[in-house]
């Protein structure tokens, strides 16, 4: 494979939750902007069709990110009414997790810590990964392909295609970190502690551009995906990737069980 693993801040154990959450809704913010939720929402409609699951299980969610849009799409534009979201992180935002439990009968966000790398099987359900399958290293992303696989549950991977050249990401990183600047007045919601870290203190600019240039060279690429799947594929399940454009190019990883 040609990318390159090197750290993101958002990983890291010791990193501080509070900047962590901030990070997570710029995030948000960027989404909106790609209309990621309307490509999620598509891919999932079809999937829901496929294997009459109606319970999604977000992995690596953070703030919520695009799929909070994206179940409300499923129910209203899809008429998929009985459609289930529940949202996970290993680093659950005990914040967002309080505001959007009790919210509705239809979404909810768990509490404790779920590794995505070792989800138990009582846990079932389409399993979502936006933004965040680049965060696994090789054998954690064929593990996490493998035990779907073998539990027979559906998977819809979706990332972002940012293409930042190798010998520019030095120039992309102070891009990334005015691009900070600007979009921060539109997350929700918008806290003082956001607003001290990014304009008096500017760690999370810092930090979040790191991490969004980083993640260039984390992505896996179509021929990655192929590599990853070579070894574990079945004849009792389908793999299908695909390559959305639209506001941003996104490649997208599908996968469910035959009928």
């Amino acid at each position: 494979m040609k990318r390159i693993h090197l750290f993101e801040f958002e990983d890291l154990p010791w990193f501080p939750n509070g900047i962590r959450i901030c990070m997570t809704r710029l995030i948000m913010v960027m989404h909106k902007k790609f209309g990621t939720s309307q490509d999620m929402a598509m891919l999932l409609a079809d999937l829901i069709k496929h294997t009459k699951t109606t319970k999604i299980i977000d992995l690596c969610s953070g703030s919520g990110g695009p799929m909070l849009d994206t179940i409300q799409l499923l129910r209203n534009q899809y008429n998929v009414k009985d459609v289930e979201l529940v949202l996970s992180d290993l680093y659950p935002n005990v914040v967002a997790a309080k505001r959007i439990n009790g919210s509705s009968d239809y979404m909810s966000y768990r509490t404790t810590p779920l590794d995505a790398t070792h989800i138990d099987d009582s846990i079932q359900g389409i399993f979502t990964m936006i933004g965040s399958f680049h965060h696994m290293k090789p054998d954690q992303a064929k593990s996490i392909l493998t035990a779907v696989q073998r539990k027979k549950q559906p998977i819809c991977i979706m990332e972002i295609n940012k293409k930042f050249p190798l010998l520019l990401w030095w120039l992309f990183i102070p891009l990334s970190a005015v691009l900070c600047l600007f979009i921060t007045p539109l997350v929700r919601p918008l806290t003082i502690k956001q607003i001290i870290f990014t304009y008096v203190i500017p760690i999370i600019p810092l930090c979040f551009a790191w991490d969004a240039v980083i993640t260039s060279g984390r992505i896996y690429r179509l021929e990655d995906l192929d590599e990853l799947l070579q070894e574990i594929k079945e004849d009792t399940y389908i793999w299908r990737k695909e390559v959305i454009g639209g506001k941003s190019e996104k490649i997208c990883l599908i996968g469910y069980p035959k009928e």
